[in-house]
């Protein structure tokens, strides 16, 4: 199966768990999602949000339960489903010796993306770089790297979009622009999760929000109130 012909509408996270060890990171984790989804993955730090995310992204296998991409697994597809995902991680893994270019070039081609140079300078133009296009990578911003590297993940226009802290580093107006980005990512049916700590940002974006507690994942229903207190009760509920 080639990697033009690997689409889906719809995620399928049945009974997922996953051990280190003796430690469990995710305990049986159940969310299903549809094109349009943008889902704000909330919790603390070391909840299992990012464990989640690189499951997702087939990074990481699940020692017991099943991702589906439509109605079949990772194993089923094999490597070309990573032709759908675009991961932004916390760890940015850019080339710093390279320029912001050479960058998004490297990655158009090594995802097959048909006109290269013009989805590269689109890409830089996203960025809000593109005057900085020649520059090496090694002397820009932590913000600036971040919106490179979102850029280079979304290049390949996947189906699913994986954001770990995405508004890291971004001034108000950069995280005023990535807003814009991943609500556009929705409305044109992509399917997002976005692990963030900004409930501000996640109320921006979320179609739909879920809580990451201690393995845990329960979705915070939209009650009327705000996310954060929402995300202040299933907190509360969990401590008792």
């Amino acid at each position: 199966m080639s990697a033009g012909h690997v689409d889906f509408e719809r995620i399928a996270i049945d009974d997922v768990s996953r051990t280190f060890g003796r430690r469990r990171a995710l305990s049986h984790v159940r969310i299903d999602a549809n094109a349009g989804d943008v889902i704000a993955l909330l919790g603390p730090n070391g909840a299992g949000k990012s464990t989640l995310l690189n499951i997702l992204s087939s990074l990481m296998r699940p020692t017991s339960g099943a991702v589906r991409y439509g109605t079949v697994t990772a194993e089923k597809i094999g490597d070309t489903l990573r032709g759908r995902i675009g991961f932004l991680g916390h760890e940015l893994f850019l080339y710093t010796d390279l320029s912001a270019r050479e960058n998004l070039t490297f990655a158009a081609r090594l995802y097959g993306v048909p006109d290269v140079s013009g989805t590269v300078e689109r890409g830089l133009a996203r960025a809000n770089l593109a005057d900085r296009a020649d520059d090496r990578v090694g002397g820009f911003s932590r913000g600036m790297r971040q919106r490179l590297a979102l850029e280079r993940a979304l290049l390949h226009q996947p189906r699913l979009v994986l954001l770990d802290e995405p508004f890291t580093g971004l001034d108000d107006r950069s995280a005023d622009a990535l807003v814009d980005r991943i609500n556009e990512l929705g409305h044109n049916g992509a399917i997002v999760f976005a692990a963030t700590h900004d409930f501000d940002y996640a109320a921006r974006i979320a179609t739909r929000a879920a809580c990451v507690i201690r393995g845990r994942c329960r979705e915070l229903p939209d009650d009327g109130t705000s996310l954060l207190d929402r995300y202040r009760t299933a907190l509360a509920g969990d401590a008792a």
